[in-house]
């Protein structure tokens, strides 16, 4: 009998021809009856979709059917996961169905949807375009194209979003970098949120400033300092606030803080300058490509503010310079944006802080 036969050997006699024609037709009979019985599962409903899969896995596995016949089993499987979420096997059933029959539009569907669903939007666009060149009348399918179209280009629009944000944010490190100036990590995040700096068409830093009164821990904000604009420049629009005329700031009750006794400072050495990737990774924060780039994974330096009395050394700003030239001092760390501490030469305090005996709150 046929049964008995070597792997690999060709029948000889008519009776061995016969029993494999026979198990050839039990075969494919019962991978027909299989497949049925597969459709009838999932019409049964989501409990017995794994039972669906057994007998289309089962059908296949006989190898006894047409690559069109076989084509539709791999499709039905691959509606079922689909119907799972299982949309990575789901693809590629779809995938082997049309292999096994190109102009099988149905398999070219659940290919275009399980892409839809993994986000291979250019997969998926090419699969419902090729469905509709077989039919173009399947309104499933144009259905289908029209929300994979509108996902991609939303989707593109995401993608130039991030690529202008991450152009504009390596811009940024380079005329950082260019201009040998040190980042450290952003402090007073509460007072200055996710203000960066902007480089104009000119190539010229515009950089947000802090100010901080040291004496009583009050703030103001310079949204755009321009690194070629002189201190006193800024100082002098700020003069209406400190004019003899005007009415002193409320925490200013010995009205110290005037235009002519004001000075400005910075803390030299405030922190550890960041790498590269960490000031691009502080560049992209609060931006479309702020999980774009990857940062490495090193402890962050701790910052050497001190909390002792005398462990800040306070450097005086010369009004007349600019900024530019300020941020470029060798002792200089920018906090994320340039912070600096104004007092009143006139204030009980300025004799403390200039002794060096005030330092940061911890």
């Amino acid at each position: 009998m046929a049964l008995w036969m070597e792997a690999g050997s060709e029948p000889k006699t008519e009776s061995e021809i016969a029993d494999l024609q026979a198990i050839s037709a039990l075969k494919h009979s019962t991978a027909l009856e299989l497949k049925e019985k597969g459709n009838e599962y999932v019409k049964m409903g989501k409990k017995h979709y794994s039972d669906a899969i057994e007998c289309y896995t089962r059908a296949i596995n006989q190898e006894a059917l047409s690559d069109s016949d076989n084509a539709i089993v791999y499709s039905n499987r691959a509606h079922v996961n689909l119907l799972l979420g299982n949309y990575r096997r789901a693809l590629t059933d779809a995938q082997e169905a049309i292999k096994l029959c190109p102009t099988n539009v149905k398999a070219m569907y659940r290919a275009a949807k399980a892409s839809l669903s993994l986000n291979l939007l250019v997969e998926a666009k090419s699969f419902s375009e090729n469905g509709l060149e077989q039919d173009p009348d399947n309104e499933e399918l144009k259905k289908l194209a029209n929300q994979i179209n509108l996902v991609k280009m939303e989707h593109d629009k995401r993608e130039a979003e991030v690529s202008k944000a991450v152009s504009e944010a390596k811009d940024l490190l380079s005329a950082i970098e260019d201009r040998g100036l040190k980042v450290g990590k952003a402090m007073f995040g509460e007072l200055v949120g996710l203000r960066k700096p902007v480089l104009d068409k000119n190539k010229i830093l515009h950089w947000p400033v802090l100010l901080l009164y040291a004496e009583v821990m009050s703030s103001d904000f310079i949204e755009d300092f321009c690194e070629t604009d002189m201190f006193s420049a800024h100082l002098d629009m700020l003069s209406n606030m400190f004019s003899e005329s005007c009415p002193p700031l409320p925490w200013d009750t010995e009205n110290n803080y005037t235009r002519e006794a004001v000075e400005l400072y910075y803390e030299a050495g405030s922190g550890v300058p960041l790498s590269k990737k960490k000031i691009l990774h502080y560049l992209l924060d609060g931006t479309s490509g702020a999980n774009v780039e990857s940062v490495d994974e090193e402890k962050d330096a701790i910052e050497s503010h001190g909390s002792g009395k005398g462990s800040s050394k306070w450097v005086k700003v010369n009004e007349k310079r600019m900024l530019c030239d300020v941020l470029k001092e060798p002792d200089f760390i920018i906090s994320g944006i340039p912070v600096f501490y104004v007092v009143s030469k006139r204030s009980s305090f300025y004799k403390e802080f200039k002794a060096g005996k005030w330092s940061l709150p911890p």
